[in-house]
């Protein structure tokens, strides 16, 4: 009896105190600050800048010499910006068109059958091998960029709408039926509340893969952005412009998908406290 009363305190204790669960992960919080001090220490100690190696792995002074040089004449920004107005872009359309089709294929088993062996064809061809259809067709670029970007962030959230509308309960369709809910009210306060666990899951992988299709449209033929400054520096062997290049991209897409999970954290907070 002493041992079931104990069990009873220790589970009203971690309820009364839920957060309690996310305090580890709080607590380490630095570990990617340390990982990421740890990785540039390495690559230090491992390119000396005496070497005259620079024209294979450059420096981290060799890189953030660089760095400041194209922040202080503009180039760094007009790249930044070009590249980021063709992810917004492509990720906008991307993720619209696929919400879409994913949420009419989930309710019609007809569209499903007709639509998805097309659909999944579609992806399984590289977008390298589409990039340059793209292009002779619309010319280069910010919109061809931008329309890559979307193609390649269509998948991921098509995938996510499809599971996600159709994992919402059966029973909890019955009840809003049997309340006579109209189709909007069953789409705002039943289907989009339950999947968007699912649907913030693909705006995360989607919002990368814009990135990728970014810089894959800018390798192919552009004047601008962060895809071309790598490519146009690899090939001069300006590896100090490439890391440049590489780092500011990783930083965009950090950026980006921070910002999802932040949205996500503030619309799912009803979900964590078991509303």
């Amino acid at each position: 009896m002493e041992q079931v009363n104990q069990t009873g305190a220790l589970k009203g204790e971690f309820r009364a105190s839920p957060t309690t669960v996310y305090r580890p992960a709080r607590r380490f919080r630095w570990l990617p600050l340390a990982a990421a001090l740890l990785v540039v220490l390495c690559w230090y100690l491992l390119t000396p800048e005496q070497t005259g190696l620079s024209f294979v792995i450059a420096s981290p002074g060799a890189v953030a010499r660089q760095f400041v040089a194209l922040a202080l004449n503009g180039s760094l920004a007009r790249d930044v910006g070009t590249t980021l107005v063709e992810i917004v872009l492509g990720f906008a359309v991307g993720v619209s068109c696929a919400f879409v089709l994913g949420y009419s294929i989930a309710h019609s088993w007809l569209l499903e059958q007709t639509l998805s062996p097309y659909v999944v064809g579609f992806q399984a061809v590289p977008i390298v091998v589409i990039a340059p259809v793209l292009r002779v067709i619309f010319g280069p670029g910010v919109m061809t960029n931008a329309g890559i970007a979307a193609l390649i962030a269509f998948f991921p959230m098509l995938i996510s709408t499809i599971v996600g509308i159709r994992s919402v309960d059966p029973e909890l369709r019955d009840l809003m039926r049997s309340l006579t809910a109209t189709r909007w009210q069953m789409f705002t306060r039943l289907e989009i509340p339950s999947a968007l666990p699912a649907l913030f899951g693909g705006l995360k992988i989607s919002a990368t893969l814009a990135i990728a299709g970014a810089v894959v449209g800018e390798a192919l033929g552009a004047d601008a952005g962060l895809g071309f400054r790598i490519y146009s520096a690899r090939y001069v062997y300006d590896q100090a412009s490439v890391f440049v290049g590489i780092f500011t991209l990783t930083a965009l897409a950090l950026a980006l998908y921070e910002l999802i999970a932040l949205v996500e954290r503030r619309v799912l907070a009803w979900k964590r406290r078991g509303h």
